[in-house]
C-alpha cells in the first residue's frame, strides 16, 4: 500500500510538472539565463577580437597625412580625405532627407489616417520594403535619380538612395514610439482647447522623440556602412577632390576600403584596415551623438 501510494504521488507530481510551463520549471529558467549570457558574451568577444585586429592592422597608417591626402597608386601616399568627407556629406544629406519624411509619414499613419484598404496596403508596403536587399535600392537609385532625373552619379543621388534605404526603418520605429504615448496626453490637450496639430506637435511628438531617435540610430548606422547600393549606383573609387556641391562626384569610406581590399598589395590592405577603423570611429561618434540627444530628451520628460 505504501509503495502504491508513493508511486501515485510521484506520478501526480510528474503530471503537475508537465502541466507547468517549460520556463517555469525549476532550474530551466536559470539555465536559459546562463545560455543567453553565454551567447551574448561569445558574440561580444568575437566583435571585440575583430575590432582589435582591424585597429592593430591599420594603426601604422593612422596619421594626419592619411586623413589629408587623396587616393594614390602608391599605398604609402594614399589617403582618405575624399572618402571621409564624402561619408560625412552623405550621412548629413541622408538625415535631412529621410528624417522629416519618415517621421511625418509615421505621424500621418498613426494620428490622421483612417483604417481601410489603402492604409493597410501602405503598411504592407512599408513592412516589405524594410526587408528588401540594399543592392535593390542601389539599382532603383541608378534608374530614378541618375537616369530619369539626371542627377548624374552625384552625392545627391547617393544621399537620396540611402534615404530610401533607411526610410522604412525610420517609419516603423517612429510608429512604434508614437503608439507608446499614453492617450491621456492627447485627451488632456484636446480638452484644453488645442487643435489636432497642436496636440501632435506639443504633446505626442516630444513624448515619442526618444523612441524615434533610437530607431534613427539603427537606421543611420546602417546607412553609414552601406556599400552595395553605392556600388550599384556607380560611386567612384578614385576621387581627387572634396564635394563642393550637391551634384559633385563622390566616394565614401566603405567604397574606398572595398577598392583597397581588392588590390593584391599588402600595403593597400593596411590602408583598408585603417579606413575601416576610421569608419567605425565615425559610426561610434554619430551613435554617441544620437544617444546623447535621446537621453537629454528623456531627462526633460521626467
Amino acid at each position: 500500500m505504501e509503495q502504491a501510494g508513493l508511486i501515485s504521488s510521484t506520478a501526480g507530481s510528474l503530471k503537475s510538472d508537465l502541466k507547468r510551463p517549460l520556463l517555469a520549471r525549476p532550474g530551466l529558467e536559470l539555465a536559459f539565463v546562463w545560455l543567453a549570457r553565454s551567447v551574448i558574451a561569445g558574440v561580444a568577444l568575437v566583435l571585440v577580437v575583430l575590432i582589435v585586429d582591424i585597429v592593430v592592422d591599420g594603426w601604422p597608417r593612422l596619421s594626419q597625412q592619411f586623413f589629408t591626402s587623396f587616393p594614390s597608386r602608391k599605398p604609402e601616399q594614399a589617403g582618405i580625405y575624399a572618402a571621409w568627407t564624402g561619408s560625412v556629406f552623405l550621412i548629413v544629406l541622408t538625415v535631412l532627407c529621410a528624417l522629416p519624411v519618415g517621421v511625418g509619414a509615421a505621424l500621418y499613419l498613426e494620428e490622421y489616417s483612417r483604417k481601410g484598404r489603402v492604409t493597410n496596403l501602405i503598411e504592407l508596403c512599408i513592412a516589405n520594403l524594410a526587408g528588401v536587399p540594399s543592392v535593390i535600392y542601389g539599382l532603383l537609385g541608378l534608374q530614378v535619380f541618375v537616369r530619369v532625373l539626371n542627377f548624374e552619379r552625384s552625392i545627391l543621388s547617393g544621399a537620396l538612395t540611402l534615404a530610401l534605404l533607411v526610410l522604412p526603418i525610420i517609419i516603423i520605429a517612429a510608429r512604434e514610439a508614437i503608439r507608446t504615448v499614453p492617450k491621456g496626453y492627447r485627451e488632456g490637450a484636446l480638452a484644453l482647447g488645442a487643435t489636432k496639430w497642436q496636440t501632435v506637435w506639443t504633446q505626442v511628438l516630444p513624448a515619442a522623440l526618444p523612441g524615434i531617435l533610437t530607431g534613427c540610430i539603427l537606421a543611420f548606422s546602417r546607412a553609414v556602412g552601406e556599400t552595395a547600393p553605392l556600388i550599384a549606383l556607380g560611386a567612384l573609387t578614385y576621387v581627387a577632390s572634396v564635394p563642393d556641391s550637391l551634384f559633385a562626384p563622390f566616394t565614401a569610406l566603405p567604397i574606398q576600403a572595398f577598392n583597397w581590399l581588392s588590390r593584391p598589395q599588402t600595403e593597400f590592405h593596411v590602408n583598408a584596415a585603417a579606413a575601416i577603423s576610421v569608419l567605425l570611429a565615425l559610426m561610434l561618434v554619430t551613435n554617441g551623438l544620437a544617444i546623447w540627444l535621446r537621453s537629454r530628451f528623456q531627462r526633460r520628460q521626467r
